[in-house]
């Protein structure tokens, strides 16, 4: 909790609360803990007090501008020219609703809420966001921990996945399965009713055995470029799958999914779909409040489990991120804000 007072008003909750800004594009020391104003909700809005959130690939790619080839330009463009214009990060919620807008319909004070906020701003105490935004009833079968980690991964798994227009018995390959996007897109896939294989390294074999890959393929010992099967859907989180590695793993009509790429892996999509009965799939995954509301009844349900790598203290946010740094993180890093929840 935040040292400053606070008063409680029609309006929300005055004083201050603490946040990690980003000062400027670099590595983790770039983070400062600084104590900001509590955020003043609108008539359809809601303050959201955070007990828990992430640090995601995307976090990380934002803070560091380490961008895919091609969209370092664009992004300092998008992001801003010399820091980021808005420097508290974070893309995830699990929390409880502490004050709304005369206006709002959908929520009250003391919901338990998860939410997916495209504008950043988790890496904070409180957060306002619209009440039409990507916000959802907390899955009860789900600690605030879980909960913090469901929509990242969870939505751009979901997106690409019906994009792809995946089917029952559809043979999937998930590069890069134990991440947050790939543990999410073998457990959907296998929702589905798809034969999932995962592709990973020799340490996180069982993890995505654990959560449905009906196969898995470790590549520090087998290339699956060479692997010999074939797939109607390969999802490549991490980038190692362009079209000239994987066209000969695509049946004919495959897709592949391309969740990271350069700037070249997608100026060749036109090309392919006119030169071949295949397709390459890419573009952003948006947050809407569907596709959470989705992921939240099948978590609640038991079908979806947020795979969590570590969690850290709130004050050890810069660690946090020197950890996703390192580009091993076994699904999510969640950071624990407050927990008062406990109580």
């Amino acid at each position: 909790m935040s040292n400053g007072q606070k008063t409680y008003t029609d309006s929300g909750v005055e004083g201050t609360m603490r946040a990690f800004v980003a000062t400027g594009y670099g590595p983790p020391e770039v983070l400062r803990l600084r104590d900001l104003p509590i955020p003043v909700h609108g008539g359809k809005e809601v303050l959201i007090k955070v007990y828990a959130t992430t640090v995601t690939s995307g976090d990380w790619r934002i803070r560091s501008l380490e961008i895919p080839r091609g969209f370092k330009l664009v992004s300092r463009f998008m992001f801003g020219i010399s820091r980021p214009r808005q420097p508290i990060l974070g893309t995830e919620v699990a929390g409880r609703v502490e004050s709304v807008g005369p206006k709002v319909t959908r929520f009250s004070p003391g919901d338990d809420v998860v939410a997916y906020s495209e504008s950043l701003g988790c890496h904070a105490e409180y957060i306002v966001m619209s009440q039409d935004a990507a916000i959802a009833p907390k899955p009860a079968t789900l600690s605030f921990e879980q909960a913090a980690a469901l929509s990242f991964g969870g939505t751009t798994a979901l997106q690409f996945l019906r994009r792809g227009n995946v089917r029952s018995q559809d043979n999937v390959l998930v590069n890069g399965a134990s991440g947050a996007v790939g543990s999410a897109a073998v457990q959907l896939g296998k929702h589905f009713g798809a034969i999932v294989t995962g592709v990973c390294s020799t340490a996180n074999v069982e993890l995505v055995q654990s959560v449905g890959a009906d196969q898995v393929i470790d590549y520090t010992r087998q290339d699956v470029a060479s692997h010999g099967s074939t797939y109607d859907i390969i999802v490549d989180t991490v980038g190692t799958l362009p079209f000239s590695r994987s066209k000969n793993l695509l049946k004919q009509g495959g897709r592949l999914l391309v969740v990271l790429g350069t700037l070249s892996d997608l100026l060749q999509i036109p090309w392919v779909s006119i030169t071949s009965n295949k397709k390459v799939i890419a573009g952003p995954a948006l947050a809407n409040v569907e596709d959470l509301q989705f992921l939240a009844r099948l978590a609640e349900a038991g079908h979806f489990m947020p795979v969590i790598d570590r969690t850290y203290p709130f004050e050890q946010m810069v660690e946090a991120h020197r950890y996703v740094d390192k580009g091993h993180k076994r699904g999510n890093v969640v950071i624990i804000v407050d927990e008062d929840w406990k109580k």
